[in-house]
């Protein structure tokens, strides 16, 4: 089984995190998102990942110039220009020659989906396509998705799984008929590749995956395993917590290369190589990215510090703020749910 990883886009949300570095780069507690998608990928027997690239494409090569990545083969797919979602999928399996049936994920995804069985439920309907979905609290920001029990419909392990009958784009919340979502993993057939028209930006939401359903050749697995989309700080926060906190994992959330003062108070956050925090400081739901700095007495909540930044003494940084590269907040100053610097 081969995989297509979508990691072109330019994770607007995430900057100025992003501003350099493709969000699928971005460390998770101790390594990049990238590596965590392609190990679990790999726990389900995926033999080659087909990462399909757009913004900062050497940000990957450099990182794994052998063209392996935790021991997975890789093959490099970089777009000539944005081909939107169902166009990079076509460029991407193409590049790599793929002929047979493959699995298309979201790179900034994080998940437990059980992708083996996903498959062999695939493989067993006869579909040319299968969707995961995973269920929301409050769909109204989301596409959801409807699936009609047919003949095929069964149990897969945790899933259920139907025929897809329909797309409804972000109801509102009160008028949702189901919180179920697209989470961003399919297994395709390669004949699918044929409906997406060569050097055009094509939406694999919009206009590959309704036309299956109208010919009831697309299936969906409804999953309630974990499922984090990344894109925001929030959920990049989150990401993080659910692997130190038992969530998911017990990782070690301070790097045994980072200096914490003794009298720092360091609570659901993660430091990482090369970090410090200084005497009296206090960190907190937060994430403090390699090199970077919180000096004595300076406060970091629910926050993220980017590789070589600094918060000078007694400085309070709050709010979901993002601090960039080697940026400096400065003593005293207050920063609150911001982005620092703000591009804007």
């Amino acid at each position: 089984m081969q995989a297509v990883v979508l990691v072109g886009g330019l994770g607007t949300r995430l900057r100025p995190l992003t501003a350099d570095t493709p969000k699928q780069m971005l460390p998770v507690v101790d390594r990049p998102m990238i590596e965590h998608v392609v190990a679990h990928l790999a726990g389900h027997g995926v033999t080659r990942v087909v990462l399909s690239l757009g913004f900062r494409p050497e940000a990957f090569t450099d990182a794994y110039p052998d063209g392996t990545c935790v021991g997975v083969p890789l093959h490099y797919a970089v777009e000539p220009e944005p081909l939107d979602t169902a166009g990079a999928v076509r460029f991407a399996a193409a590049a790599a020659g793929i002929d047979e049936t493959f699995l298309v994920l979201n790179g900034d995804v994080l998940t437990d989906l059980d992708v083996s069985a996903m498959v062999a439920g695939h493989r067993a309907s006869g579909a040319m396509g299968t969707i995961a979905l995973t269920e929301v609290d409050d769909p109204s920001h989301y596409g959801v998705v409807t699936v009609a029990p047919d003949d095929g419909a069964g149990g897969l392990g945790d899933m259920t799984q139907g025929r897809v009958s329909g797309f409804v784009e972000k109801p509102p919340r009160d008028e949702a008929t189901t919180r179920w979502i697209n989470a961003g993993t399919y297994v395709l057939e390669p004949t699918v590749l044929d409906r997406i028209e060569a050097g055009r930006r094509v939406s694999i939401e919009r206009e590959v995956f309704p036309a299956l359903a109208v010919e009831g050749n697309l299936r969906a697995v409804c999953s309630e395993a974990y499922w984090l989309d990344t894109g925001t700080p929030e959920a990049y926060l989150q990401a993080q917590a659910d692997l130190i906190d038992g969530t998911r994992a017990r990782m070690d959330p301070v790097a045994s290369t980072a200096g914490v003062a003794g009298d720092a108070v360091v609570e659901r956050a993660v430091v990482m190589s090369g970090a410090s925090v200084g005497s009296g400081a206090i960190v907190c739901d937060a994430v403090l990215m390699e090199g970077a700095v919180v000096e004595a007495g300076a406060v970091v909540r629910d926050s993220v510090l980017g590789p070589g930044a600094r918060v000078e003494e007694r400085a309070v940084v709050t709010g979901r703020t993002l601090v960039g590269r080697g940026q400096v907040v400065g003593a005293d100053t207050v920063v609150d749910g911001v982005r620092f610097p703000d591009e804007d």
